[in-house]
């Protein structure tokens, strides 16, 4: 499975996302010695680039960063939850969630909003480019 991003900088949100989701840039195609000597050799269009990243573990799906030429202008139809794990029952949920949130914005990203009702907390951040996703 792969996941496509529309972007303006792939190469930039490649390396905001390989630290978010703890993943890594991946080879690039056809023997290419980078990314971006692979979209020279590919674009249609000036300045057309594509990156993509990978779940280290090779579980998570893989995630393409492709650049278009028109900037967002509304709300993501699609956005990525980032899931924050447990590992100690003590330490409640929404101290974790606000540390991994806390940790996202060191790299860049903005805060949105927080949800902190009716039993569920979730932090809404918008990464360098201005999509948004969860941290829950």
């Amino acid at each position: 499975m792969q996941v496509a991003v529309d972007c303006a900088d792939p190469y930039r949100l490649a390396r905001f996302w390989t630290e978010v989701l703890r993943y890594e840039v991946a080879e690039p195609p056809d023997d290419h010695e980078s990314w971006e000597t692979f979209s020279t050799a590919e674009a249609s269009r000036p300045g057309e680039g594509w990156c993509c990243i990978v779940d280290p573990e090779r579980t998570g799906p893989r995630v393409l960063f492709h650049s278009v030429p028109e900037p967002k202008q509304l709300k993501n139809r699609l956005h990525l939850d980032v899931w924050v794990d447990q590992p100690d029952s003590s330490v409640e949920r929404p101290t974790l969630i606000r540390a991994e949130a806390d940790r996202l914005l060191a790299l860049g990203a903005t805060h949105v909003r927080t949800r902190d009702d009716d039993g569920e907390y979730y932090i809404v951040l918008q990464d360098p480019e201005g999509n948004e996703f969860c941290v829950g």
